[in-house]
């Protein structure tokens, strides 16, 4: 059984539905919004069978509005000093670690895995955060040559945040695969939209409201809830820089082709196999 406060932090990012099934919300700069669509999925328990959720399919506007925020987050975050950000992921690691069995619970209750592998995935993905904590040491430039080129050219090497990325998350690891991505994203300064997978989208919003609690501002972590309609507009508005994806081989092809066809870096992890 979950506690009141962790009620209270689901009922952020659910409505309830006058089934009394909650409603998934999208957050955009630092607001818990419903989608401006009428169109949505149930979200089922796979145990039982039982709907336990409904998730929005977010129109291209809901995908606008999360962009414009992240958008607007990216110069004060960019010039945070590196040392603050990774408090944040400290924060974070440490509300990890004290609401991990919630977590895990959430996603055999949405996923189906068995508490054991939930629990496991758990683990995972905090080790992730704890390689974001390391921001100071990840970010290090260096001091390169002098006279590389010619007499007076000296070489450095700076590193700079790309801006506004975002990862489309596959159903099987819901917590797992998006620490994967958006920790060290943010640590390193950049400004993410999740997309999670419209079938079990409420660890998605568990982690959000994690994140906040830690102090991240508004706009640095924006969760947008839908389908390919949503994905579309991700992989064209030329706001975004970057895409990650974990999925499908055939879904996995055609946002790599997309998202570079639009100049952006994409990494597209494919066909249930991990990069190694």
């Amino acid at each position: 059984h979950m506690s009141e406060k962790t009620e209270s932090r689901k009922d952020m990012s659910g409505a309830r539905a006058a089934s009394d099934v909650p409603v998934v919300r999208n957050l955009i700069g630092g607001a818990w919004v419903e989608s401006h669509g009428t169109n949505s999925v149930p979200v089922y328990n796979p145990a039982t069978g039982e709907v336990i959720a409904t998730t929005p399919l977010s129109t291209g506007c809901d995908v606008d509005d999360a962009v414009a925020a992240a958008a607007k987050a990216f110069d004060a975050w960019r010039e945070t000093p590196v040392v603050l950000r990774a408090r944040a992921m400290f924060r974070y690691r440490d509300l990890l670690e004290r609401h991990s069995d919630e977590l895990a619970r959430l996603i055999t209750r949405n996923q189906g895995k068995t508490l054991a592998e939930s629990r496991g995935s758990m683990m995972r993905a905090i080790e992730c955060v704890e390689v974001a904590c390391a921001g100071p040491s990840l970010l290090m430039g260096g001091y390169g040559l002098e006279n590389v080129g010619g007499r007076g050219v000296d070489s450095h090497v700076l590193k700079h945040p790309l801006g506004v990325c975002a990862i489309i998350t596959p159903f099987n690891f819901p917590a797992m695969v998006p620490m994967w991505m958006f920790p060290v994203a943010i640590a390193c300064a950049n400004i993410f939209i999740l997309k999670p997978s419209e079938r079990d989208p409420s660890c998605a919003g568990f982690m959000a409201i994690l994140m906040t609690e830690a102090g991240l501002p508004d706009g640095v972590l924006n969760v947008v809830n839908g389908d390919k309609e949503a994905v579309d507009v991700l992989l064209s508005d030329p706001t975004v820089q970057a895409v990650s994806f974990v999925g499908s081989t055939t879904v996995g092809e055609y946002i790599y082709q997309t998202g570079c066809a639009h100049g952006k870096r994409v990494q597209a992890l494919c066909g249930a196999k991990n990069h190694m």
